[in-house]
């Protein structure tokens, strides 16, 4: 059994940057389980708890539910962010009866006219599962580096049965082991057996276990562990956390989730090159958090899915996902940015005209403000939500002033005794920040009743792209992943990336 002092003697504290990580393959020997059988259609949703899911809220791509433990992020620049949320068993199935009738309001500026793809396209696995191999391109056959903690105080590290404490030294590395100490520039580790115990709390090492090797590190006082790591055992650590763990019966929702998860990272390749990593391991990004909720059926999703991405004339897509759609997808005119032919605003209903995510209990929500929690709460989160507010005492009215093709808000005009402003697209829902949780989205409408602002919505996340409870309502009705991710990106090709 190798001290701290030993292992330091015969050093193998690597020294390498974190940009040079090609040369380096996961470390991993965990086997993925086999296959599970087919799983049987059905016509209802499987009785497992809901978990109102999603991606990041940093720029758009997926948000989670307030039920899950996931702070908005104050800095919202628009990249591809999805709430994550964690695989735990939260709201009960709603009482849902029906569909909330948002009309449409007449909008006056919207990106432009919804593009349909062109009737030439070659339409690969619509719904058929045909896929296109491809040979992997050079620039993406290396393992993907997480950043998994950035800018922490303090981290813990489980080696070889010692319990090792990492902080910084203003630009180094502190490794305080039960007796001895080192600092050193950086840090390569890998893991004694199948992962790597690394967390910010000695509780959390318990059930901490990550694939592949990190590259710990420190600056300006605070410390960053990046995880190096093959990108098909990176999705082992996300899909439980952004569609949850799911059942046989909704098989075709893991894999869903895989083959957007794996788009997304591969998209990102390079993003935060100046951070020394790709992708953030949270709501900034994807949530990931390593191998600890990974299941047989999930590994399964990812295995039978492995290299099969999305791309749109030969890119990769921009994978949008979100936890709720309310019945109705949004484009990209909710941040008003430029509409993509693969992000339409479409209907996303069962043949009964109920929303295919109905089991949502975000299906239906509703939130209330007296007058003077408004007036406080707007005065707040003004600059949140990229409102000029003015110093003003009473609101007059708020009104809807036009809206989105899905019927999510456009333009809302606040009416003030200092005069109005306007909030647009989803940065309505930061206007009425509570307790750290903006509305769940900007599909609703107000009215005021008897001193107070009563908020009537549905759905829960942005709205663009895949709807994870829409997929795992298709999913438990029998659709394969090719029918459903071509329905919510509509024009896209399926491709497998082979080495």
């Amino acid at each position: 059994m190798h001290t701290l002092r030993s292992i330091i003697a015969i050093s193998i504290f690597a020294s390498f940057a974190p940009n040079a990580v090609n040369a380096f393959a996961a470390e991993d020997d965990f086997e993925l389980p086999d296959l599970p059988q087919p799983p049987q259609a059905t016509t209802a949703p499987a009785s497992d708890t809901a978990i109102d899911g999603a991606t990041a809220e940093v720029a758009p791509a997926k948000d989670a539910p307030k039920d899950f433990p996931v702070k908005e992020s104050p800095k919202d620049a628009f990249k591809d962010a999805s709430k994550g949320a964690s695989a735990k068993n939260v709201p009960e199935q709603s009482d849902y009866d029906g569909p909330v009738n948002f009309a449409p309001i007449e909008a006056t500026t919207l990106s432009g006219p919804q593009k349909e793809p062109p009737a030439s396209r070659p339409h690969k696995a619509q719904g058929s599962g045909e896929i296109v191999p491809k040979k992997i391109p050079e620039n993406l056959n290396r393992p993907l580096q997480v950043g998994v903690f950035v800018g922490v105080k303090e981290l813990y590290l489980r080696l070889e049965g010692e319990t090792i404490h990492m902080t910084a030294a203003g630009n180094k590395v502190k490794f305080q082991g039960k007796e001895n100490s080192a600092t050193l520039d950086h840090k390569e580790i890998h893991g004694e057996g199948k992962c790597i115990s690394i967390a910010p709390t000695t509780r959390e090492l318990s059930t901490s276990c990550y694939p592949g090797h990190f590259y710990v590190s420190a600056s300006k006082g605070l410390v960053n562990a990046v995880n190096i790591v093959d990108v098909e055992d990176y999705l082992r650590g996300v899909v439980p956390y952004e569609i949850g763990k799911l059942d046989n019966s909704r098989f075709s929702a893991l894999e869903s989730q895989a083959i957007a998860a794996r788009t997304y990272a591969y998209k990102h390749f390079g993003s935060r090159e100046s951070m020394g990593f790709d992708v953030y391991a949270d709501t900034k990004d994807q949530v990931y958090k390593g191998l600890a909720s990974a299941t047989p059926l999930t590994d399964s999703a990812v295995k039978a899915t492995a290299g099969i991405v999305m791309t749109y004339d030969g890119q990769f897509i921009i994978a949008y996902y979100h936890s709720t759609c309310g019945g109705e997808t949004e484009t990209l005119a909710t941040w008003e940015r430029p509409d993509l032919p693969y992000l339409q605003s479409r209907p996303d209903l069962r043949k009964d005209g109920t929303p295919w995510c109905s089991e949502s209990s975000y299906s239906k929500w509703e939130r209330r403000f007296s007058d003077a929690e408004a007036e406080s709460l707007i005065k707040k989160n003004g600059k949140e939500a990229k409102a000029k507010v003015p110093d003003f005492k009473k609101i007059r009215s708020i009104a809807i002033r036009d809206t989105l093709p899905s019927g999510r808000i456009l333009t809302l005009v606040v009416d003030t005794d200092k005069g109005k402003f306007e909030v647009r697209g989803d940065r309505v829902r930061w206007l009425f920040k509570k307790s750290g949780s903006i509305l769940p989205s900007s599909f609703f409408r107000i009215e005021h009743k008897k001193q107070e602002w009563v908020i009537t919505g549905k759905g829960f996340g942005h709205g663009v792209g895949m709807c994870q409870m829409g997929v795992r309502g298709r999913s438990a009705a029998g659709q394969d992943f090719a029918t459903i991710l071509t329905h919510y990106y509509p024009g896209i090709t399926l491709e497998r990336f082979e080495k």
